[in-house]
């Protein structure tokens, strides 16, 4: 299992804060691909810019969603800020990969009595795949726990958020956590703006 892949788990396993939105959802799976990426050498971080490693067109990660990340690289100076690649790689990301787990088998819509027509909701398949999330969720794992934590998911008893070692992952989780401020600042304005105009029609 890649890191997006259990994130998705436990976002949709986990509860949290506040409801999870699809655009927050794919910035913060755009950042679970770098880590990963960062993880297995093939790229690495010039301060807040993503540069491919030599070699790192090599053999594949193993994961199709994973392998099309890497592929997704700016492979040529001038490289991309991580924040541009989470908006970029981010774009229509969560639903990208609800598909492919789904398609999979990993997600599938719970089959219960009396539920309205259109109110189902994928969940995971209990299976290795639910399970190695779980684990490491358990664990505390710090890049996964940082990620869901900008979500609005934090595990249970843990306390603070764990740090990762890495240098490089802390840079990604800031990048993550600085993108989904900023859009939920842009949802922000536009609810005021959406209110306002609404306003003006009503009149006094």
């Amino acid at each position: 299992m890649t890191t997006p892949r259990d994130l998705l788990i436990v976002a949709l396993d986990v509860p949290g804060t506040r409801p999870v939105e699809q655009g927050d959802l794919s910035l913060a799976l755009a950042g679970a691909e770098l880590a990963d990426l960062l993880a297995a050498g093939r790229v690495a971080l010039d301060g807040e810019t993503v540069v491919p490693e030599p070699g790192g067109t090599g053999p594949g990660t193993g994961d199709r969603l994973l392998d099309e990340a890497a592929a997704a690289l700016v492979a040529e100076a001038p490289y991309e800020p991580v924040e541009e690649w989470l908006w970029r790689r981010g774009r229509g990301l969560a639903a990208a990969y609800v598909s492919v787990l789904e398609a999979e088998g990993q997600l599938a819509t719970p089959r219960r009595r009396l539920m309205p027509r259109g109110t189902e909701r994928l969940v995971p398949v209990d299976g290795p795949a639910r399970r190695s999330a779980g684990d490491r969720w358990a664990f505390h794992e710090p890049v996964l726990a940082g990620l869901a934590a900008a979500l609005g998911i934090e595990p249970e008893g843990a306390g603070e958020v764990p740090v990762p070692e890495d240098e490089a992952a802390v840079t990604v989780l800031a990048a993550v956590n600085g993108a989904v401020t900023e859009l939920e600042g842009v949802r922000q304005r536009r609810r005021i703006e959406d209110a306002a105009f609404q306003n003006i029609w009503r009149g006094p």
